[in-house]
């Protein structure tokens, strides 16, 4: 039997670890500028360099500081290659927007990789082969189905029988020339020069919502307005809907990640399943040693089983797979999804020529968010992009769009009916250090959270959102709503939106 090895006590992504960041102050006062963008991750950060290039005025803000919400969490693989999607692409869309798709992804990778030659960034860029496998025999069919996708569309790719890693598998599908990068190391040089370039980024700076004169304006939670010609919402969940109602068009997951000492050397190339649970495994050099990145085991935020058991679960597998001699790094994630699988990128709504949205990735953020931050610039330099109406916000396709909607907003309607339905008589007396429980107080349901010196922490576990009850993850210890994805802290302060007010406490005397 193979020795198990610990996981670490507390979540924490590799990537910001070993890289001294810039900090930027909080907004104190009202501004003007050109173009105002809320969210410090891959989209606002490459948009903010790409416009600040153009002598455009540019404004930044972040809920908390840069570059630790979705992309400070990712996986880091750029490309084309997004699970089994070409085939079903080509029957939803179409052979002419499913080989717009591709080549916006390989647009992004080639950006990525000029970018880092033009600015000498040590980012760790290496192209690698991107693998889906399988060892199922459902699975095969659809990876032959998916190579004659490849094939229509002129992607460079191969079938084979066997592969380098040493898990179990029957056929695999390649995808030549991709890469992989540290997305942190590159986006702190673009935010460097964006600075150099006159931007203005401002942290711990919350965006509540956008209000419109003869301009728009984004208004923070002290008050302050960025007053601007264009805004950009970069937030990941658009904390503006601008009756885009995506709350109803998008639903939230969550994925889990390794970073291992393993006793088998990496092979070389970036994997992923076909089947569920997923496994995806790529390669990572952490001071000077290479080390295995494991990640996997998707689920809707706030639903299913504890979550410390998807940890559980990715360890066990490289345990039995790839000889774990160290885990040095656990941490999560959340994507959005859309109905269709296709983000959306461009005006919040029709209605609305002066706001525009990125969001929805679907797990492909490294090349989706890239395309975006050049789609947005272009939309608003006046510059023709290709890339414009397949990413259109608005578009609405009836299949598979309207079937997904009803099964998501039935989804959302069960646990908002569930959660306040439920009754619980916890005792929190006897609640154990570290843990979390969810009781009732006056009647009002109460999350309670005990931390290790014995502190009790209590939040009226209703969302703020739109009234669902979030429930604990013990993973990360916070509360999430299973309804919108929603995230809170333990004391109750929003984590993830689209909640904009953190959940209100609870006094136990």
């Amino acid at each position: 039997m193979v020795e198990s090895k610990e996981l670490p006590q507390f979540p924490e992504p590799y990537w910001r670890d070993n890289i001294d960041f810039p900090s930027f102050p909080k907004l104190e006062e009202s501004i003007k500028v050109d173009v105002g963008i809320v969210g410090g991750g891959i989209v606002g950060i490459t948009a903010t360099y790409l416009l600040s290039k153009q002598n455009i005025k540019v404004a930044l803000i972040d809920a908390g500081v840069i570059l630790n919400g979705t992309t400070g969490h990712t996986t880091a693989k750029i490309t084309a290659q997004h699970d089994i999607i070409y085939d079903e692409f080509i029957k939803h869309f179409g052979e002419d927007k499913t080989k717009l798709y591709y080549q916006a992804q390989m647009e992004a990778k080639e950006f990525i990789e000029k970018t880092t030659k033009e600015l000498n960034i040590d980012c760790d860029f290496i192209e690698q082969d991107a693998i889906i496998y399988t060892n199922s025999d459902e699975y095969i069919t659809q990876l032959e189905n998916e190579k004659k996708a490849y094939d229509q569309l002129g992607i460079h790719g191969e079938l084979t029988d066997s592969i380098p890693l040493q898990v179990p598998h029957k056929k695999a599908l390649i995808m030549k020339n991709q890469a992989q990068y540290h997305p942190l190391k590159f986006l702190k040089r673009l935010t460097e020069e964006s600075v150099k370039n006159g931007a203005q980024i401002y942290e711990n700076t919350t965006a509540i919502d956008v209000e419109y004169n003869r301009n728009p304006a984004i208004i923070t939670r002290e008050g302050h307005r960025i007053v601007c010609s264009f805004v950009i919402e970069a937030s990941h969940f658009p904390f503006y809907d601008g009756q885009g109602f995506y709350p109803a068009r998008m639903y939230p997951e969550r994925a889990y990640a390794l970073a291992i000492r393993a006793k088998k050397k990496y092979p070389g190339g970036m994997y992923i399943s076909a089947e569920t649970p997923i496994r995806s495994l790529r390669s990572v050099e952490i001071n000077g040693e290479e080390l295995w990145l494991v990640i996997g085991e998707k689920h809707k935020t706030g639903q299913g089983k504890s979550t410390i058991e998807h940890y559980q679960a990715l360890q066990h597998f490289a345990e039995a797979h790839l000889g774990v001699e160290e885990i040095l790094y656990r941490w999560s994630t959340q994507d959005l999804i859309t109905l269709d699988k296709l983000p959306f990128i461009g005006r919040v709504s029709e209605e609305e020529d002066a706001v525009f949205v990125a969001t929805g990735f679907r797990k492909w953020g490294m090349s989706n968010g890239t395309i975006a931050a050049k789609i947005l610039t272009d939309l608003i330099t006046g510059k023709e992009n290709p890339y414009t109406d397949l990413y259109n916000p608005s578009r609405f396709q009836a299949d598979p769009s309207l079937r997904k909607f009803a099964q998501i907003n039935a989804d959302v309607a069960k646990h908002l009916i569930k959660g306040k339905l439920e009754f619980t008589d916890n005792n929190i007396k006897t609640l154990s250090t570290d843990n979390a429980t969810v009781t009732r107080i006056n009647g009002k349901r109460t999350g309670v959270y005990k931390d290790k010196e014995d502190k009790l922490y209590a939040v009226d576990t209703t969302c703020t959102h739109m009234g669902c009850e979030v429930e604990w993850n013990s993973g990360e210890r916070s509360w999430d709503c299973p309804c919108h994805g929603s995230r809170f802290s333990y004391t109750g302060e929003v984590m993830e939106g689209p909640a904009k007010r953190p959940l209100e406490k609870v006094d136990l005397e």
